[in-house]
């Protein structure tokens, strides 16, 4: 039977840890096995090496967004510095947004300082502008190339522009999860897959095996925080499905570039992200499939064909080529209601997420952060705009489901739009 991804697949069998056998009590109990729990635990873990730390995870390290998805370490922000400069001001701005590029190298020199293989590149992002009315919108942006120089990185069809990024990298996203776990447990963190969180309550951690008691209690579940009680609201699940193609040929690779491993998408409002892997596939996904009412999550949806059709004729549209698809998958991602992810502490309870998809750097940044907060610690990460933010609640059913599924509708043609547009 496969796993949920390409990625985790190709890692061969993976064995769950053992499952958490009666109650315990813990400094600080995890639930969520993904890249916020883990980083949460690393760098507790780094900084107090006394503290005693338990990890709940429902499958194991990995299965969720964690595992799944696109491999794009990336600086980027859902709220945009101008946003965030309204509400907070210029210099907290700013603050955020450089955190995130610099936790891009910092996923990078982590991973190589325990040995983790993870294909970890940093050629940055490239946003190609492939559509008149793109275009006008591109040209404004500080990072915009020209043709000829975004043809250089990425030659896709009917590229008019570019706009670059240095503050991306790529990774192997499932070999970095589960090194990453590996890593905890050296430094006596204790982590017990086969065990799903029940409830969060301060103090407390329920689960169908056992409780922990902890002093601090974290919620790191992103696109699954929904199946918790009293958490239905919180962050609304959105699908993301991918595909992978078999390994390309070099006279593909010569025509193409991505030489530097350059993550790619394009100006489109409906996200698409690609990448080159290491060993030469290319890696792409998107959005599009349907919002599902009451905020459920299920394995079925993880697979929409429409979804995967269309992902296939993309990359035909970009690179002139009817690609050999090894493999499909998807999952859900964490959105909050007004697009801001958030990381707190307050009255034992600690939370992090709310990525939109951005999340490998993200959680990086989270982790350190909620480090800190458990430790008591005031540092520049812990003055950053999104500690403490609290997102309204998404709208009861079926509102949410109407309004949600509404606004992919209108972003698909709003993109068909664009393409008719002189």
């Amino acid at each position: 039977m496969h796993s949920p991804s390409f990625w985790l697949d190709s890692l061969g069998p993976i064995e769950k840890r053992p499952p958490l056998a009666g109650d315990r009590d813990a400094d600080v109990a995890i639930a969520g096995g993904g890249y916020t729990g883990l980083w949460t635990a690393y760098y507790l873990a780094q900084a107090a090496p006394s503290t005693r730390i338990v990890i709940l995870e429902a499958e194991y390290c990995g299965f969720g967004a964690s595992g799944r998805n696109g491999g794009w370490v990336s600086g980027a922000f859902p709220a945009s510095e101008a946003r965030l400069a309204r509400r907070y001001g210029a210099p907290a701005a700013t603050a955020m947004h450089r955190a995130l590029h610099e936790s891009v190298d910092e996923v990078g020199r982590a991973a190589a300082a325990e040995g983790i293989d993870c294909d970890y590149a940093k050629g940055g992002t490239l946003s190609l502008v492939r559509a008149p009315a793109q275009l006008r919108r591109a040209r404004h942006d500080p990072g915009f190339v020209d043709a000829a120089t975004a043809r250089g990185m990425c030659a896709a069809t009917g590229v008019l522009g570019g706009i670059y990024s240095e503050h991306c990298a790529v990774v192997h996203p499932a070999k970095l999860v589960r090194g990453l776990a590996a890593a905890v447990e050296r430094m006596g963190v204790t982590i017990h897959e086969g065990t799903r969180a029940g409830s969060l309550r301060p103090g407390t951690v329920s689960t169908d095996s056992g409780v922990v008691t902890a002093g601090t209690v974290v919620r790191a579940l992103e696109g699954y925080t929904p199946e918790l009680a009293g958490f239905r609201r919180e962050l609304a699940p959105i699908y993301s499905l991918m595909i992978v193609t078999e390994p390309l040929p070099a006279r593909f690779w010569e025509r193409v570039g991505l030489a530097r491993r350059e993550t790619f998408t394009d100006e489109r409002r409906m996200v698409i992200y690609g990448q080159r892997t290491a060993d030469d596939r290319l890696a792409f996904g998107g959005r599009g499939a349907p919002y599902h009412f009451g905020s459920r999550v299920r394995p079925g949806y993880d697979r929409v064909p429409a979804v995967f059709e269309a992902l296939r004729a993309t990359l035909t549209e970009l690179f002139g080529i009817d690609p050999p698809i090894a493999y499909r998958w998807g999952g859900p991602l964490g959105i909050p209601r007004d697009w801001m992810p958030s990381v707190g502490l307050r009255d034992g309870m600690a939370w992090a997420g709310g990525y939109v998809g951005d999340g490998v750097a993200a959680a990086n940044l989270a982790g350190r952060t909620l480090a800190d907060l458990i430790l008591k610690r005031d540092t520049a990460r812990t003055a950053l705009p999104w500690v403490g933010h609290r997102s309204r609640r998404w709208e009861p059913e079926p509102a949410r489901w109407l309004g949600i599924n509404t606004a992919l509708k209108a972003t698909a043609l709003l993109d068909a739009w664009d393409r008719r547009a002189a």
